[in-house]
């Protein structure tokens, strides 16, 4: 086993929670999350995932695009290039990041990689300007701003014709306009204060510990409805989940912030009849070893780990494969990355092995030369 810091010769450190079964499906979850625990017989879980880095920034890389190399299209911008988007103000790819800080890795986990620029993910934040720079001077009227869009545009267009096939500057023309676009549909979109307070209090918008990410869920929301194609949202700054030290108090703070957000997130899909066509997927990038580390804490264990979906055709109430006895390696169905992205392409409509970019005389995809969609979660 590929371990770090020599902890697989240490105890086994014992969970401390109680892990009950729930719904008619009878899924064990933990009391660290007893507002999912609710929505079990809307879960798909999966208990034998495995990956190829025990180091975060490749081994978020891999979830996010594929690979373990940075560079590569990220799940969303796959998505986005074979699909398209539903709205044409809006990107068809939108990350929601903590504001507490970036991700291990950074950008690159949601950017196009060989792609087109146009399917990187857009940043939106949290506060009072989600959106940087979305909107004009104020000395700028419409009209003066149309113009000035139109001459860039021409200038662009002109550009473009002495350099065929150039995706940057492509994508820099169709950029500009959807940025035009967007100052119009985005505001609304990104206005909580249209809910109503039972909604809100459903993402946990009155409570301090959970009103940060609730807002990102129920954001997650309005943006689906209006037809972004992808949202992701991070949990957690680059050492938010990072349980090296003390995994109860880290996780304990943590699933307090998320728990009752993202089961708000998936009761409000349902009864708004959206959960059918909507696939949400919870996870990252690996678990954490049975072994102790620092006494109380764990490191990192991509070998087996744990990551459910609900909606979108997925078998609801269903548990698939399982780790060794103590929670170390996958061993009964395993699923790789590049098996979760096969399924996760499949549920969206897609083929994966169809699914391709012409680069330096090979076709690439999201799953490399390998997927296999995970039959036994499709309803």
């Amino acid at each position: 086993v590929a371990t770090r810091r020599k902890v697989a010769a240490n105890p086994l450190l014992g969970t401390r929670r109680t892990f009950r079964r729930h719904g008619r499906s009878g899924i064990p979850i933990s009391d660290f999350l007893p507002h999912i625990a609710e929505c079990a017989d809307d879960l798909a879980v999966i208990r034998s995932c495995w990956a190829d880095s025990v180091n975060h920034p490749q081994a978020v890389y891999q979830m996010n695009t594929g690979s373990i190399l940075m560079g590569k299209p990220s799940l969303g911008s796959w998505v986005g290039y074979g699909l398209g988007t539903e709205n044409r103000d809006l990107p068809a790819f939108v990350v929601l990041p903590d504001p507490a800080g970036g991700i291990k890795g950074g950008p690159p986990a949601y950017g196009a990689g060989f792609l087109p620029a146009t399917h990187q993910g857009t940043v939106v934040r949290s506060g009072m300007h989600p959106i940087l720079d979305l909107a004009p001077p104020p000395e700028m009227t419409e009209r003066s701003q149309r113009r000035m869009l139109d001459l860039i545009g021409k200038l662009n267009s002109h550009h473009l014709e002495s350099r065929d096939d150039d995706e940057e500057l492509n994508a820099r023309i169709q950029t500009y306009e959807l940025a035009y676009r967007m100052q119009s549909a985005a505001p609304e979109a990104v206005e909580l204060n249209n809910e109503t307070a039972e909604t809100k209090r459903l993402y946990g918008l009155d409570r301090k510990e959970t009103a940060e990410f609730g807002a990102r869920c129920l954001l997650a929301r309005r943006l689906v409805e209006r037809g972004v194609r992808f949202v992701q949202l991070y949990s957690g700054d680059v050492n938010g989940w990072d349980a090296h030290d003390d995994v109860e108090l880290n996780h304990s703070r943590m699933c307090a912030k998320t728990d009752k957000p993202v089961a708000g997130l998936l009761k409000d899909l349902k009864r708004r009849g959206l959960l059918d066509e909507t696939l949400v997927i919870w996870g990252g990038e690996f678990g954490r070893m049975p072994m102790s580390e620092s006494g109380r804490g764990r490191d990192h264990n991509p070998h087996g780990f744990t990551v459910w979906m609900a909606g979108a055709g997925i078998k609801a109430g269903t548990v698939h494969g399982a780790t060794d006895a103590v929670g170390l390696r996958a061993e009964v169905d395993r699923v790789h990355v590049h098996d979760l992205h096969a399924t996760i392409l499949h549920l969206l409509g897609v083929d994966h092995t169809r699914l391709t970019f012409s680069i330096n005389g090979r076709d690439e995809r999201l799953t490399d030369t390998a997927g296999k969609v995970i039959r036994s979660m499709i309803s």
